[in-house]
């Protein structure tokens, strides 16, 4: 059965940073899910979000985050932390509960801190090659500089299906493409996409938690994602197989996988 998206507009009002325009799609009715998008924009939580809503009797809301793909981001809103409080906001204003978070990238790090808000209405989370802490030897790659071939080169086990001609782009792609990566700059505030306190705040996370890493991610290795599960309390680490930094795009059955297995 297909389950058609829904896309909505929510006006937020969220403490410290103030009138949020938070374009959402949601997905199906029944236990709730908010999928998070990394770096790669929200094209990149799609298909398996759709998969998600499909799987059962769930309710898939897969927002953007404000300056990512085309949207708007208020002068207010410059940190991970101030999308986390987005996220509590958008949770309280649609009275849900029980919420699984899933986030990827720079998703799973702002998924992190949502967790760490202690609210009530998050009753799980999967951070899938999330960024954010700082591990020793293991950094995130600064793609910063890098080109799009070489961004992809390093993001998937297989780039072939995946891949951008960037002159076949239109200049509105194009523009959001500037967008994207403007937007990451200012939320994550460093080319290290990392937050120094927090590793030693994860310890505070006390909802479930799952921490899925692809075996091929290039962007940050398998020992950091280890060294993520470790510092929570509640987490289980599961290396996936033949897969990059964006499991849920490019093998998101391995992904759905996972998720039913730790459900059991």
């Amino acid at each position: 059965m297909t389950i058609e998206a829904v896309s909505t507009t929510h006006t937020l009002t969220v403490p410290g940073v103030g009138s949020v325009e938070l374009t959402v799609d949601s997905r199906g009715e029944g236990q709730p899910f908010l999928v998070l998008h990394g770096g790669a924009g929200p094209q990149s939580m799609a298909r398996f979000s759709q998969l998600l809503a499909e799987a059962g009797h769930n309710q898939v809301l897969t927002p953007i985050h404000p300056g990512f793909g085309g949207t708007t981001r208020p002068d207010g809103l410059a940190s991970i932390d101030g999308l986390a409080a987005v996220y509590r906001a958008l949770l309280d204003g649609l009275d849900l509960g029980d919420v699984t978070v899933i986030g990827n990238s720079i998703g799973g790090w702002v998924a992190a801190e949502l967790a760490l808000l202690n609210s009530p209405r998050v009753g799980a989370l999967v951070l899938i090659d999330a960024v954010g802490i700082e591990v020793d030897g293991h950094g995130v790659a600064d793609v910063s500089a890098m080109t799009v071939p070489e961004i992809m080169a390093l993001s998937f086990r297989d780039p072939a299906p995946f891949r951008i001609d960037p002159t076949t782009l239109s200049d509105a792609q194009k523009a959001v493409m500037v967008g994207n990566g403007a937007s990451i700059a200012v939320y994550t505030g460093t080319p290290a996409m990392a937050d120094p306190t927090l590793l030693g705040r994860l310890d505070d996370i006390t909802v479930p938690t799952l921490v899925l890493w692809g075996d091929s991610d290039r962007i940050v290795d398998a020992e950091y994602g280890r060294t993520y599960a470790a510092a929570v309390r509640s987490a289980r680490f599961h290396l996936l197989p033949g897969t990059g930094h964006m499991p849920q795009l490019e093998t998101p059955e391995l992904v759905l996988k996972a998720l039913w297995s730790s459900a059991d």
